[in-house]
């Protein structure tokens, strides 16, 4: 089904792209201890940079972990349905819990953004760093994670056999 396959695809490419913010704030982190150690300058910006972009990274990569099946799940009581059964539990658990959370995430997160970036709100440390992107980037993540789930119910729903093969990842060079 093409939404799916757009949905999934979006997923992967932004999933692709943060996963890079991992190798930014470990460089970001190696270089200020490499100043504070060994050259006994340390920086004043690092922490705070790198606290932010590890929210960053955490935050966005919801959707891409839903894709990928990899959310913590407690299967003691599908273990022992049939394939039908613990498909329909997986679809019944998406629309009373997953979707009903995502909304109030997206929501919630929606009304912290626009509060933050009326307010020019600014980090507390040494250097004050702007926190309203990071709140931003709380929305689009819960925004990416709501379709992931419609995409992941779509896929339990439309599957004959209640075993959805996995898509290949989207080639992003």
């Amino acid at each position: 089904m093409p939404i799916i396959r757009v949905i999934d695809g979006i997923n992967e490419v932004v999933g692709r792209i943060v996963s890079i913010v991992a190798i930014v704030f470990a460089g970001i982190i190696i270089y200020d201890v490499f100043m504070r150690y060994f050259l006994g300058e340390p920086t004043r910006w690092a922490f705070d940079l790198t606290k932010q972009l590890y929210g960053f990274y955490f935050i966005m990569l919801g959707g891409y972990a839903l894709r990928h099946q990899a959310h913590v799940r407690v299967d003691l009581v599908t273990e022992r349905l049939g394939t039908q059964a613990r498909r329909w539990v997986e679809v019944a658990g998406y629309l009373i819990f997953f979707f009903p959370f995502s909304w109030v995430f997206a929501r919630r997160s929606f009304d912290f953004a626009m509060t933050s970036y009326k307010q020019g709100e600014l980090t507390y440390g040494a250097v004050q760093l702007p926190v309203y992107p990071l709140k931003i980037a709380m929305f689009l993540a819960a925004v990416l994670l709501l379709i992931q789930g419609l995409s992941e119910v779509l896929k339990l729903v439309l599957s004959k056999t209640g075993h959805v093969e996995p898509m290949e990842p989207m080639d992003v060079r």
